[in-house]
């Protein structure tokens, strides 16, 4: 039997997939950079505001259950962390991916999946979507279910397991507040991009100051 991640668990997991996937360079992460990520109001529901104790307990019971390591680089002495889903979970990249979107973003339909997918995997369509998402429900322990289509709502939503059981009354309570809409995603990107080019030019800054100490 699989593990039952808490709130904190679920979201610092899908933060580290999530970051891994889509800023490469900057990963494995730092606490600080982590609990960034984790508190980041683009691509988040909800939105939250952990402290670093908060993200380093979930940490602790993560290393526990095999899904996050600490990572020790060569050039810093500054630990990092790493995750271990697809190892754990048995999952390729386009299951690791839905999975991400679901821990970060909370039950979603097959369109939305297939748009908050596009910068961690590549979906030829939503046919292939559908098939990752039959392949994660129908395992023995399934990582994901279809929750039923809700009143007002034009298509079913599916919601992660690693929490688990989702009621359709407690995913109806949690579609309430929601107000996504074209125009908030949109922005959700450009933030993301700008946050990607301020890490770039401080990255850049940082080795021309090496540069320039090497001439002093």
């Amino acid at each position: 039997m699989l593990d039952q991640l808490t709130d904190v668990e679920a979201r610092v997991l899908g933060s580290l997939v999530e970051k891994q996937l889509t800023t490469p360079e900057y990963y494995p992460l730092t606490l600080n950079a982590l609990t960034a990520a984790c508190n980041q109001k683009s691509n988040r529901d909800p939105v939250v505001s952990y402290d670093e104790s908060t993200v380093t307990g979930a940490i602790d019971t993560l290393r526990e259950k095999n899904l996050v390591y600490l990572y020790y680089g060569t050039s810093s002495r500054t630990v990092k962390y790493k995750h271990m889903v697809p190892g754990v979970y048995q999952l390729d990249e386009s299951g690791v991916a839905i999975l991400a979107v679901l821990l970060l973003r909370g039950p979603q339909t097959i369109g939305e999946l297939r748009e908050r997918t596009g910068r961690l995997h590549e979906f030829g369509g939503l046919g292939e979507v559908q098939e990752t998402l039959d392949e994660l429900t129908r395992r023995d322990e399934p990582l994901v279910v279809k929750l039923e289509r809700q009143a007002g709502q034009k298509e079913a939503r599916y919601a992660h397991l690693l929490s688990g059981e989702v009621t359709q009354e407690a995913a109806a309570m949690r579609e309430q507040p929601r107000q996504q809409s074209a125009s908030s995603d949109r922005i959700g990107i450009l933030e993301s991009e700008v946050e990607k080019l301020r890490n770039e030019v401080a990255e850049i800054r940082a080795t021309f100051d090496e540069f320039r100490k090497q001439f002093e």
